[in-house]
């Protein structure tokens, strides 16, 4: 076996694991926000909920997820590549360390000033008439925002676990923080005010638990995370080389996380229960789009750096190639089915005696016009890694500044008209832009053969959309009378029934058009099911 076939499947290997650790982390999520759906549904006090979490989640984005990780790991990749004798390792451990104590001065600079101003920045998420709300909003806003020093550092511990190519801790630290945070809202809320309260209280022991977690898994690499001066850490190069990425990276992420902040004080202002529902509706989304395009994007990153180090071009765009491949094979059908089940899988996840038949109708609304962008806002997450794995944070920053103005022009002037679906479609008009000017940078690298990345590419994308509006024609047809002989059960068999029948028959019918027109992905995956249970068989028998 090749060493480039032994990466590959190493590298399947991790995305798998990494896949099936987020399709876990959505699930859980999603419970938990069935969770909140059951305790507050979309009422003021789910709004105040929604508000106070909106402040740190902010800045978490903005400082952890994307900006930490992106301007981190190529970096330490590139201490790894070199890290040959005694003095490169205790050169990359001095670097671990400066980054570390950076991240963690930075953030609780932030958090402090967060605390002290949240009076003032709730004021932006409600309208004069108002304001009784406030209160709450601001004590749970208070409670939250110490979430942002310790997710941050959580992070920061993923970025050094990716950087080793080792995916799976951090991959299960989602469903400790969802597990911990549904535990409770359940064994706190009658022991305090209200149920936002004891979600809150959750929400910082989830995350204290989600970086501790990931402690003993850092040191066995032989790595340690022990803090540092403040001097040794802004002089440290790889520490100012991070610093140097991650300032354009901070301007486009906050011009795109912008665009929740300011939706969501749009849709404050907008009525009560209208940014709750937007929030339920993107909970839906991001199931799909965590699963498979967090995953693909995480774990290309440090390959992708990789090769680019070794300027292996060629394997760079086919890598890349086969992630946007399996992005379209994945979010085209899901948006399709989504779109024409849309209320059966809402009310079957959320509807509750406080999430009622109006909580229903409202989500949908916004569900439609969140769904429909779906495929870009899951390529926007793949292509980014190609510019980063270079070092080049000004082209997607730049990307992200596009999308945030048309986000913000096109959700002023929708929602009025449109309300909450209004907000929902300037995302997703937004979010094409984005993608648009993510392909046309593609052409500045120079590095990367954008014929035979787009040609190709743009062929299986058509094809996979009419592949999936032939899959859609039976279950549109079928589902009224598939909905109509369920109906008057209870939640179980009226909406899980018609959701489980038509998703079988849409599945049905776009895997028949793949197999029967020899698509690459899908004739992969049923050889390799294929084989799995040819093995088993054999095992049985020699038993």
């Amino acid at each position: 076996m090749s060493e480039t076939t032994e990466k590959k499947q190493a590298r399947l290997k991790s995305g798998l694991k990494l896949s099936l650790m987020t399709l876990a982390s959505r699930i859980m999520g999603l419970i938990r926000e069935m969770t909140k759906a059951s305790f507050l549904g979309t009422g003021s006090l789910a709004d105040s909920f929604n508000f106070a979490f909106t402040m740190p989640n902010f800045f978490r984005r903005l400082f952890a997820e994307n900006s930490v990780s992106v301007a981190f790991i190529p970096t330490f990749r590139a201490y790894l590549e070199d890290c040959k004798t005694d003095e490169d390792k205790r050169k990359t451990q001095d670097f671990i360390s400066a980054t570390l104590t950076l991240v963690t001065f930075l953030t609780s600079l932030v958090v402090a000033a967060g605390i002290i101003f949240t009076p003032y920045l709730i004021k932006l998420f409600y309208s004069k008439g108002n304001t009784a709300s406030i209160p709450e909003t601001t004590l749970l806003t208070r409670i939250m925002f110490p979430y942002l020093l310790i997710t941050s550092i959580a992070a920061f511990f993923q970025g050094i676990l990716n950087g080793e190519n080792i995916f799976s801790p951090s991959g299960f630290t989602p469903v400790l923080f969802n597990s911990i945070v549904i535990a409770a809202t359940y064994l706190l809320s009658p022991y305090m005010k209200n149920p936002a309260r004891a979600m809150a209280t959750g929400v910082m022991l989830g995350g204290f638990i989600q970086m501790i977690f990931q402690v003993p898994f850092i040191l066995k690499t032989g790595w340690h995370v022990p803090f540092t001066s403040l001097k040794k850490s802004f002089s440290n190069p790889g520490t100012r080389r991070v610093i140097m990425l991650i300032l354009p990276t901070i301007i486009g992420m906050a011009a795109y996380q912008m665009n929740d902040f300011v939706s969501a004080a749009l849709a404050g202002r907008a009525g009560t229960g209208v940014y709750s529902s937007i929030q339920y509706s993107l909970r839906l989304q991001e199931l799909i789009l965590g699963i498979f395009a967090v995953s693909i994007g995480t774990v290309i990153l440090p390959d992708l750096s990789g090769l680019a180090q070794r300027k292996e071009w060629n394997e760079f765009t086919e890598m890349l190639l086969d992630a946007m491949r399996i992005i379209t094979l994945i979010a085209i059908p899901v948006t399709f089915y989504s779109l024409i089940s849309g209320k059966e899988i809402i009310s079957l996840l959320f509807k509750t005696h406080s999430f009622n038949s109006d909580s229903v109708n409202m989500t949908l609304g916004v569900f439609r016009w969140h769904i429909a962008g779906l495929f870009f806002i899951a390529l926007n997450r793949v292509l980014p890694p190609a510019f980063y794995a270079q070092g080049n944070t000004k082209l997607p920053t730049l990307a992200g500044i596009i999308d945030f103005c048309i986000n913000m022009l096109l959700a002023f002037l929708l929602v009025k008209p449109m309300n909450g679906r209004g907000i929902a479609l300037a995302l997703s008009a937004a979010s094409l832009v984005n993608t648009i000017f993510l392909f046309i940078f593609l052409k500045y690298i120079h590095t990367i053969r954008i014929g035979a990345l787009l040609k190709p590419f743009f062929s299986y994308t058509l094809k996979i959309v009419l592949f999936s509006g032939i899959a859609s024609v039976p279950i549109y047809f079928a589902r009224p009378y598939i909905v109509s002989f369920f109906a008057g059960h209870n939640k179980l068999i009226s909406d899980g029934m018609p959701v489980l029948l038509t998703a079988v028959l849409f599945a049905a019918s776009g895997v028949l058009l793949l197999v029967i027109t020899h698509d690459k992905i899908a004739v992969s995956a049923l050889r390799k099911i294929s084989g799995k249970i040819k093995h088993t068989d054999k095992t049985i028998r020699g038993k």
